[in-house]
């Protein structure tokens, strides 16, 4: 696996670990990215993926960006580089749960799933600077106990442990809604992974809902 230096990364638009790097100067000795995917969708599971990364990591994959940069054969191509790169985690919600409790909490839920997962593979979380992407903590209203949680608007752009969670997300999601277009080929989830696309709204209109649906969010 090739690394890139942060200070070679921030020659680019490319993330950099120059917050990590900042926050282990200041005592922190353990970061860990979360981002989400899917919020935006009709159908499917909100996914958050978390990436931690410990004091004295000082490269990242040469590559990463926001999965959102990336095109889904090179997201696949760096999620392995990004496993070999730290431990990491997705929680999911479903569409049921979103239509029962909301998107806001069950982003949170997600989050807290994705963190209880590191928690049980053994990563100290309660030890961890938690990076949120975004301007509005949607995790901490979910939590049994309070974690050190930063917001920081573009940080899946600017962050490489936020990026790293992003493509975890992102593609651990799109598995996920290839398999579902197996079941439910009326919908070519295989293609818009369940976001509101014409083709998508045209296999609603001839074959219904089906219980991967947001069904609140279809009028």
């Amino acid at each position: 696996m090739r690394l890139v230096p942060s200070s070679t990364a921030a020659l680019s638009k490319d993330p950099t670990l120059d917050v990590e790097l900042a926050a282990f100067a200041a005592g922190t000795e353990l970061i860990i990215g979360l981002d989400e995917v899917g919020r935006g969708a009709i159908a499917g599971p909100v996914a958050v993926g978390a990436h931690a990364v410990l004091a004295g990591v000082e490269t990242f994959p040469e590559g990463l960006r926001d999965s959102k940069l990336l095109s889904e054969k090179k997201r696949e191509a760096i999620a392995p580089l990004v496993a070999e790169w730290g431990p990491g985690a997705v929680g999911f919600a479903t569409a049921a749960e979103i239509d029962e409790r909301g998107i806001t909490a069950m982003l949170g839920e997600s989050a807290r799933r994705a963190l209880l997962e590191l928690h049980t593979a053994g990563v100290p979380v309660d030890r961890a600077l938690i990076v949120l992407d975004g301007s509005h903590d949607w995790l901490t209203p979910v939590l049994r106990a309070p974690l050190n949680i930063v917001t920081r608007v573009g940080a899946d752009r600017a962050c490489a442990s936020v990026a790293a969670a992003s493509v975890r997300a992102k593609v651990a999601r799109d598995a996920l809604m290839r398999a579902a277009h197996d079941e439910h080929p009326h919908y070519a989830w295989g293609s818009n992974k369940g976001y509101g696309a014409a083709a998508h709204y045209a296999g609603i209109a001839e074959h219904g809902l089906t219980g991967f649906h947001r069904k609140t969010w279809i009028k």
